[in-house]
């Protein structure tokens, strides 16, 4: 994938697209075969926030800027001004992770995610757990964020309709073995896909034979 693109890679259960995003990711080593991976700063996002619960929202957003050696007073003026654009308040930066609703501990997540600047964000279906109006707050965040640091994305996803909004291609995949099927290339930008668009294109790309082969739906 290019510097900047989001791609989602959709398919199945059970399909292996776990597996790959997480031999993207460096968390398994490939057991045949090799993995490129050209980007430098990889960071993932997963399903559920896992927010250290013994530290605050602050020192949790920070953690990888820790890691990376940077100060108390940088680290945290940093994770700070990025927890403020994620809608996260002061207050919210004081609290344990125990007492933030589930939103906001995704946006912390998220946060959490960009603080190291990374040139490739994997998405482990990290919005399927939230309401359909976090997720739409959340998906802004994400392409504001993108767009702003040219950061690619690569997201797995059970949701077409999300794979349509977030993604610059969508890849199908298939499993026995797991092996990508197809590739959808998205000309409408993000910001032109409104309701509507995305309904109507969902309809029209479950229809496709291929897609319906993958998903083992009968054919149309």
């Amino acid at each position: 994938m290019r510097s900047g693109e989001a791609v989602a890679l959709v398919g199945p259960s059970g399909c292996g697209k776990s597996t790959l995003l997480n031999l993207a990711a460096g968390l398994l080593d490939p057991w045949e075969g090799t993995v490129r991976n050209g980007f430098v700063r990889p960071t993932m996002m997963f399903q559920q926030p896992r927010l250290l619960p013994w530290k605050r929202t602050l020192d949790n957003i920070a953690l990888g800027l820790k890691a990376r050696g940077e100060s108390v007073p940088r680290r945290h003026a940093a994770a700070r001004q990025l927890a403020h654009a994620m809608g996260l308040s002061d207050e919210d930066l004081d609290k344990y992770p125990s007492a933030l609703s589930g939103g906001m501990q995704s946006r912390a997540a998220l946060a959490r995610a960009f603080a190291v600047e990374p040139d490739l964000l994997l998405l482990d279906e990290a919005f399927s757990a939230l309401d359909i109006g976090l997720k739409s707050e959340l998906y802004g965040l994400l392409a504001h964020q993108r767009r702003a640091r040219g950061c690619a994305v690569l997201m797995i996803t059970h949701d077409l309709m999300e794979a349509l909004r977030l993604a610059d291609r969508i890849l199908v995949m298939t499993g026995s073995p797991g092996h990508i099927v197809a590739s959808h290339v998205i000309e409408e930008p993000t910001a032109g896909r409104s309701e509507d668009w995305v309904f109507a294109h969902t309809a029209r790309f479950i229809r496709e034979s291929g897609i319906r082969a993958a998903f083992g739906l009968p054919p149309c």
